[in-house]
Order: C-alpha cells, then sequence, then structure tokens
C-alpha cells in the first residue's frame, strides 16, 4: 500500500512539474520566489533600511566635477579641442549663420514663396495654401525672426542627421556585422529621453548654437539610419537576383536596385528625422538654441502663458506642415511626370522673382504695423479660467482641485509606496516583470539598469519619477484603449479622431506644457497631464491598427457561433491583438517618461527638476547623474515592457 502510494506520490509530483513547464509563466514566478526566499533574508540582515544603501553607492560629484573642470580649464588650449571640437563648433556656427543669413536676405515674401511652392510641387495647391498661411501666421504673430532662427539651426541639424543615419544605415543595411552591432545602439538611443541628450554635449561644446545643432542631430539621426537599413535589407529578391545575373557590381547593383526601391523608406525616415529634430530643437533652447524654443522656455519660467502660446503656435505650424509636405512627397513619389524638372524651374523661378521683389522694395523684415499680439488676450482667459475654472467650480471642483487631488490619492501614494518598499524588493519585481514578458537576458538588463541608478545615488528621485510615469502610463491606457477599440469598431469615430491625432502626434513635446500650466498651475499634476496628452495618441493607433488588423476569418466564425459584440471583443480582438497591444503599452512608456522629464520645468520635480537645474546652475555632476538615471530608468522601463518575438509568439 506505501508503494501504491508513493507511487501516485511520485505520479502527481511529474504531473506537476509537466503542467509546470506548460506554464512558463508560473515557473518562473516559482524560481523567482524561491530565490527571493533564500536572498531576503540575508540582504534584510544586512540592509534593513528600505531605501538604497549608502555602502553600495558610488559618489560621482567630485570625479564628474573635475572632468568638468578640465573640460573648461582646456577647452581654450587642449589640441582635442582646438583641431576637433574646435573646429565642429565652428563648422556648425557658421552653417547655422549662413542659413540664418540667407532666410534673412530672402525677406518673409522670399521664404513664404519658396516654402509655398515646394509644398504646391510636392503636395500639390491645397497644402501649399496651407504652408503660406502657417508662415504667414508666424509673422502675424510677431515670431518671424525667431521662427527663422529655428528654421535655420532645423536645416543643418537635418541635413546632418540625415547624412550621419543614411550612412549607419546603408552600413547596416549591405553588412550584416554592423548591423547586429548597430541594432542595440540604436534601440537604446530610441528609449532614450530627449532631455538625457543635452547634457553630454554641453560638457564638451558649452551653452550654444553648437551643443544645440549636436544634440539635435544624436537624437534625429536613429530614425533614419533605422529605416534606411530597412530599406536596403528588405529590397525585393527577385530584383536583386535579375540585377545579379546581368553583371552589375555591387555598387551598380546599390545605385540601380537598392536605393530606388528602399525610396518609401528613406522619405519616412526623412520625415521621422524633421519631426525629431524639430522637437529637439525646441528643447534645446535651455541649452542655448535660441529661436521660438527660447521664447516657451522663458514665458513657461515667468508662467506667462500668453507669451508662450504665441510662440507655440509657429511650433505646431512648423511641425505640421513639415510633416505633411514630407509625407505627401513620399506618397507621390514616382508618380511626376517627365515634365516635373521644368516645373521645378518654373516654380524656382518664380520664388526668386518674390525674393528679389522684396528685396528691392526693401521691405525683407515683417512689418511691425501687420503683427498681433495674442498674449494679452490669452492671459486674460487664463485670468478668467484661475478665477472661475481653477477651483470652487460647485460638484465638480476645480482643474487645480482635480490636481491636487490626483496628487493626494494617486501620485504620493505611488511615490511613497515604491520608496517604501525594500529596494532588493523593486528589484525582483523588476526582473520578475521582464523575466515574464522576455527572457533572462531582458531580466538581467532591466536589473542592472535598475541597480545602476541606486549606485548612482538618486535612489530616491528616480522612484519619484518611476511613479509619475506609472500614474501616466496607468490613465494613458485607460483612455488609450477605450478610445482605440471606439475607433476600431466604428469607421465614424475613426474619421472624427483622424485629424485631431494626426495634429497631436506632430506638436513637440514642450507644446504640451502650454495649456497644462493654463489648466493646473504648476506642480506635478501637469507634469503628468501633459505626458497623458503626448501619449495617447500614439496608444490610440497602435490599439486601433492591431484591432483592425484581426483576421476577419475568425471574427466570422465567432459572429456564427451567436457571438455578441463584447465577446467578440474579450474572446477574439483583444487575444489576437496581443502584440499590437503590448506594443502599444511599451510606447505609451517610453512616450510618458521623455514628458515626464521635461515636466521639471514646470514643477515636475525629481530627475527632470535636476536636470534642469544642472543645466541652469552649472552644476554638470548633478545634472549629469540624473541624466545617466533617466537613461537607466528609460532602458528599464523598455526591457520591461518590451516582448520578445519568441514569447509573443508563444502568447499568442
Amino acid at each position: 500500500m506505501a508503494t501504491v502510494t508513493a507511487t501516485v506520490g511520485h505520479s502527481g509530483v511529474f504531473a506537476l512539474l509537466k503542467n509546470l513547464r506548460r506554464h512558463r509563466a508560473v515557473g518562473k514566478l516559482l524560481l523567482l520566489a524561491v530565490a527571493a526566499a533564500v536572498i531576503a533574508p540575508v540582504l534584510d540582515s544586512h540592509w534593513a533600511s528600505g531605501t538604497w544603501p549608502g555602502a553600495l553607492t558610488v559618489d560621482l560629484s567630485a570625479p564628474l566635477g573635475r572632468a568638468s573642470g578640465w573640460i573648461i580649464d582646456n577647452r581654450d588650449s587642449h589640441p582635442l579641442f582646438l583641431y576637433f571640437f574646435g573646429y565642429v563648433s565652428s563648422a556648425v556656427v557658421l552653417s547655422v549663420r549662413a542659413v540664418y543669413v540667407v532666410l534673412l536676405a530672402a525677406g518673409w515674401a522670399g521664404v513664404t514663396a519658396v516654402a509655398a511652392l515646394v509644398a504646391w510641387r510636392t503636395a500639390g495647391v491645397r497644402l501649399a495654401l496651407g504652408t503660406a498661411a502657417a508662415f504667414l501666421a508666424c509673422g502675424l504673430l510677431g515670431m518671424w525672426v525667431p521662427t527663422m532662427q529655428t528654421l535655420a539651426l532645423m536645416v543643418v541639424a537635418v541635413l546632418a542627421s540625415v547624412l550621419l543615419g543614411a550612412l549607419l544605415g546603408l552600413a547596416a543595411g549591405l553588412s550584416d556585422r554592423a548591423f547586429r552591432a548597430l541594432r542595440p545602439v540604436l534601440d537604446t538611443m530610441q528609449v532614450l529621453p530627449a532631455f538625457a541628450y543635452l547634457l553630454p554635449v554641453v560638457l564638451v561644446f558649452g551653452i550654444g548654437v553648437p551643443a544645440a545643432v549636436l544634440a539635435t542631430v544624436v537624437y534625429a539621426a536613429p530614425p533614419m539610419a533605422r529605416l534606411t537599413a530597412l530599406g536596403l535589407r528588405d529590397a525585393d529578391a527577385g530584383v536583386m537576383e535579375a540585377v545579379t545575373s546581368l553583371g552589375a557590381t555591387a555598387r551598380q547593383r546599390l545605385l540601380t536596385a537598392r536605393l530606388p526601391l528602399a525610396r518609401k523608406e528613406l522619405l519616412l525616415g526623412l520625415n521621422q528625422t524633421i519631426m525629431m529634430a524639430l522637437s529637439m530643437a525646441v528643447i534645446a533652447s535651455v541649452i542655448g538654441a535660441g529661436g521660438l524654443g527660447d521664447r516657451v522656455y522663458q514665458a513657461l519660467a515667468s508662467v506667462d502663458v500668453g507669451a508662450a502660446l504665441a510662440a507655440g503656435i509657429p511650433i505646431v505650424l512648423l511641425a505640421v506642415v513639415l510633416d505633411r509636405v514630407t509625407g505627401a512627397a513620399g506618397e507621390r513619389l514616382g508618380s511626376d511626370s517627365g515634365a516635373t524638372a521644368l516645373r521645378w524651374a518654373y516654380a524656382a523661378g518664380a520664388a526668386l522673382a518674390v525674393a528679389l521683389a522684396g528685396h528691392l522694395t526693401g521691405r525683407l523684415d515683417w512689418p511691425a504695423s501687420w503683427t498681433l499680439s495674442i498674449a494679452e488676450p490669452v492671459n486674460r482667459v487664463v485670468d478668467w479660467m484661475t478665477n472661475h475654472l481653477y477651483s470652487g467650480v460647485p460638484y465638480i471642483g476645480g482643474t487645480a482641485d482635480w490636481a491636487g487631488h490626483f496628487t493626494t490619492w494617486v501620485l504620493d501614494p505611488v511615490r511613497d509606496g515604491l520608496q517604501w518598499l525594500p529596494w532588493w524588493s523593486v528589484l525582483l519585481i523588476v526582473a520578475a516583470l521582464a523575466w515574464l514578458i522576455g527572457t533572462w537576458r531582458t531580466a538581467l538588463t532591466a536589473v542592472l539598469a535598475m541597480a545602476a541608478i541606486g549606485v548612482l545615488g538618486v535612489w530616491k528621485p528616480s522612484l519619484d519619477t518611476l511613479s509619475q510615469v506609472l500614474a501616466a502610463v496607468a490613465v494613458t491606457l485607460v483612455l488609450g484603449f477605450a478610445t482605440g477599440i471606439a475607433a476600431a469598431r466604428s469607421e465614424r469615430v475613426e474619421r472624427l479622431l483622424r485629424p485631431v491625432l494626426d495634429v497631436f502626434q506632430t506638436m513637440p513635446q514642450f507644446v504640451y506644457l502650454i495649456p497644462v500650466v493654463a489648466l493646473f498651475g504648476v506642480g506635478r499634476a501637469p507634469a503628468v497631464a501633459a505626458a497623458v496628452v503626448y501619449a495617447l495618441p500614439a496608444v490610440v493607433r497602435i490599439t486601433t491598427q492591431g484591432l483592425r488588423a484581426v483576421d476577419p476569418a475568425a471574427l466570422e466564425a465567432a459572429r456564427s457561433l451567436g457571438a455578441t459584440g463584447a465577446q467578440q471583443l474579450r474572446q477574439v480582438q483583444l487575444p489576437l491583438a496581443r502584440r499590437s497591444l503590448l506594443l502599444a503599452v511599451n510606447q505609451g512608456v517610453v512616450l510618458v517618461l521623455a514628458v515626464v522629464i521635461i515636466g521639471g520645468l514646470v514643477g515636475g520635480g525629481a530627475l527632470g527638476y535636476d536636470v534642469v537645474f544642472g543645466l541652469a546652475q552649472g552644476d554638470l555632476a548633478t545634472g549629469l547623474v540624473a541624466g545617466a538615471a533617466i537613461v537607466c530608468l528609460g532602458l528599464m522601463l523598455d526591457r520591461v515592457t518590451q516582448p520578445t518575438a519568441r514569447t509573443t509568439k508563444k502568447g499568442a
């Protein structure tokens, strides 16, 4: 009897182990639970405090201070600065100045005519009229000179970004070894918030235009590199075989086959590079870029919403125009007739004639009598909102009350809870989430990134930033999934949302701070609100596309079995769209982090404040440590929310 019992017991254990092997997630969690049971008592006995132990931190302020001091002392004498960085800085300054002088010499009429004619030849009459109206609106708002400053910086940064990105993409597209080497670098650069790019270039080039341009280039080049490599590697195999069979050399195959076949990807890369360069050029106003971004930054610093909006509108107009023109150029690629060159010549001649007319009549500058100041009326509206909507609204409360309640009931408890948890339990939670959604490699990367934050000595402010990210992501996913499901199930809803999402997706990050400051004042809640609005369009679009891409045969089968609409959504669409939904979560997290960090400008505190303080006060040690922590936090969040191909396949 005992033998039978033992046999049954052994078979039960084997059956349990077999079931656990089938459910890999449960097995991973059990393994982590065993590891926690063994390690936790040891760690708790040595470091009973919940926060990161001081014995495991490395104080970098002294070495970073010495390094920054050495750079400042040797910037005018060391050969590395004199014969390399100095030449790079001079080339950037001369290039931006040359473009700016050309724009001023063309005059407002010439620049508007050139922009409208380029839009006409690439995108049609309607967009040409819209482009002309956008440039005229910049002048009417009294922002013509700042717009030209931003445009000059943009032209130089985009050209350098496209050149650098195309060269890297060419190497990655033609060489498997280069592709494997560049892929993790591009992946990491894609998840870094824009603020993280400012500090290293400031350390080398100081505050000014060179640092702003080079930070923009580093930020905007990766999409061009990635899409160039994608286009070259995905070239039609049949066409490449045909070209090779004709005896074409490698160079001929590249010029006559690969590059023409990759034109769509190249133009998409150009579009993405332009949009990211504009976004970064505006953020770079913090380090002396000037232009529209500087006007927004100065206005936000003094909580002058009217002045911020007056500078923010031209930024949005530039973003929308550049996005539409480059997007339309990609769609119309290859559809023009042979008379294109002649039409371009006529367009160039007309633009030149307009510019010469303005030069001869002496009307290069935008007339001061044609400007319209909106700062005072907007500030009056803001004052009315402050008096009537900010607080004391019956039943629903005011926007300040909402911000206060959100801070008290959500942000404070999440932050306090994260900071109360023992540091090793935070690492275990990160490991569990990353391992469940990925592999042990992704879990190891996420844990090391989180541990690096503790080693840098910024554990508490990083958890403060993390609490804001988690709260913003939760709100973003609830609103984004609900809106995406509604758009996927209704063509009418999708048509209504499309123009709104288009505009919201093209607006630079800085612009989102203006309305939330007007509505909520300054603090952590406005930073979260700006992050939600910025990340929402991407989540809605990815969710909608994922649900619409579900196999119609599966939906038809569910309908034939009598499933209701809600049952089809829960049991068919959502499970089959799992990969798209996980991608939406990942993109939502990355985008939220980018704006939560910028929220340091409007009272978001934590790491964003440390970066802004370091840049403003010249305390590069504080700023660089906070920037490194932001990089680690972004890397951890990306790994925790980015499933591998293997795990998504198993989940499907």
